[in-house]
């Protein structure tokens, strides 16, 4: 079975990588696909943000970085994968992927929404917060992989 792990990860953190590689066990194949979203302004480009992926998911075979632009529902239909990676951090997090999940079952019944929780060390962790203590001068060594900390 095929699942895309759909996201922007700008930057990609621990907690993404924590969600890939336990996607990596649970399915045969793993599409972590990058969303070209032309209404934001990432720090990274699709490009480095698809080598940061990349050369943080290396050790997992099954597992392929790619971008993407338009729906999640029909790059999965396209790709020919099964099911959606969604992570949840807390309950908002719930409140939003569930209201995904039923929009995009509206648009294709063949796709299913996996959610899997965070592990408890991430469960404060996003992009967001990581470019938000780097903007600052603070040290994300412990919240992204080393050569993005570098990035």
């Amino acid at each position: 079975m095929i699942a895309i792990y759909p996201g922007s990860f700008d930057p990609i953190t621990l907690g993404h990588l924590d969600l890939i590689q336990r996607g990596s066990r649970l399915f045969e194949r793993v599409i972590v696909a990058v969303l070209r979203n032309p209404n934001k302004m990432p720090l990274f480009s699709v490009e480095q943000r698809l080598d940061q992926i990349r050369l943080s998911a290396q050790h997992l075979p099954n597992v392929e970085v790619a971008s993407f632009d338009g729906l999640t529902v029909n790059y999965a239909q396209m790709r020919q994968a099964q099911v959606l990676i969604r992570g949840l951090r807390a309950v908002s997090d719930f409140e939003v992927e569930l209201q995904m999940a039923h929009t995009n079952k509206t648009l294709s019944t063949q796709i299913e929404t996996v959610f899997l929780a965070t592990s408890n060390e991430y469960s404060f962790l996003s992009s967001s917060v990581v470019k938000e203590i780097a903007r600052f001068g603070g040290s994300i060594d412990h919240l992204v992989p080393p050569h993005i900390a570098l990035d």
